[in-house]
């Protein structure tokens, strides 16, 4: 297919109620059912002219469907002229300062305009390999709508080297990474550890969940209180956060477990969007404005994988986020 295509069904009478993947899948054989199941989460379908984004959900007899298959991709990402904020590069490695907003990886939904599609213009042939096709030389991630700094190995020499070290999460090794939250509320503790093992949510797929038993994943967070704000009658906290592990939404889903959701979190954090209330006019002018999760990340440390010198960065807090916390001060 070159371009976009739509087919529509109405299943017939007598048709026994079936999940909306396995209908598909037996109505498109051409299409395979992972593929139909992200063209669902990607809002393609349509169930009597209403979108449906869970593959899971019952249809049954009568249900007008339709679908749209969007054209095909290029296996590869192509190289994209995204304007990048490099901190640090050389023949081994380059560290950005990732925008909120820029996926670092293609994927559903995504498949171009990430930092993979940036990197691959700027570095050329020289990224490692290792991550595979859609994700040459990424050895860690932050999540869309987090900013802060990130390190791409440029060979696979390097991806492995730095993958050892983020694999032991600074247990043992060199790693430091911090990370600067803005959440509801002022913990009791002023230090404190989340031990909580994560795992995806069986409820909603897009959301990772904490949960016990094994299937979850070990999981653990370090937090410092740096700052309640405002300071005479706080409504939220400046906090520090250091992972041991590095899950999914670790810091977003740990701090909510705590009763301490980051402020702008619409997954984690929806319960408390009254909170707002209690903000000056300017404090909630500058969290609308915000569009997403205040979390940043703050301090990148590691050793550089082929000299071994201990290479260690800090950035500073990006517009949007120091825009909020001056008005929670004030």
């Amino acid at each position: 297919m070159s371009d976009t295509t739509e087919r529509e069904w109405t299943l017939e009478d007598g048709t026994a109620a079936e999940r909306l993947d396995r209908v598909l899948a037996r109505l498109s054989p051409d299409l395979s059912r992972s593929r139909l199941q992200a063209l669902i989460r990607d809002g393609q379908v349509t169930i009597d002219g209403a979108p449906v984004l869970d593959p899971s959900l019952k249809v049954a007899a009568g249900a007008i469907i339709a679908l749209v298959v969007p054209p095909p991709v290029a296996a590869e990402p192509q190289g994209e002229a995204i304007a990048l904020k490099v901190v640090y590069e050389d023949e081994d490695l380059i560290v950005i300062d990732k925008p909120a907003g820029l996926v670092v990886h293609p994927a559903a939904g995504h498949e171009s305009g990430t930092l993979v599609n940036a990197l691959i213009a700027h570095c050329g042939d020289s990224l490692s390999g290792i991550g595979g096709v859609k994700r040459p030389g990424i050895v860690h991630r932050l999540d869309k709508d987090t900013s802060g700094l990130l390190v791409v190995a440029k060979n696979d020499r390097a991806h492995q080297g730095l993958a050892d070290q983020f694999a032991d999460h600074g247990r043992t090794g060199p790693l430091e990474r911090a990370y600067l939250a803005a959440v509801w509320g002022v913990p009791d503790r002023h230090k404190g550890i989340v031990d909580a093992a994560l795992a995806r949510s069986l409820h909603n797929r897009e959301k990772i969940a904490v949960v016990s038993g094994e299937r979850g994943r070990y999981a653990i967070t370090h937090y410092e209180v740096l700052e309640a704000l405002p300071p005479a009658n706080p409504v939220a906290s400046l906090v520090r956060c250091e992972l041991e592990t590095g899950r999914t939404h670790q810091i977003r889903v740990h701090m909510a477990h705590i009763g301490h959701p980051l402020l702008g979190d619409r997954v984690y954090g929806s319960g408390f969007k009254t909170k707002a209330n209690r903000l000056s006019e300017a404090a909630q002018t500058a969290l609308a404005d915000l569009k997403r999760q205040a979390l940043h990340a703050t301090v990148l440390g590691f050793e550089h994988p082929r000299t071994g010198e201990f290479l260690r960065f800090e950035s500073p807090l990006p517009a949007d986020m120091d825009r909020l916390l001056q008005a929670l001060r004030a």
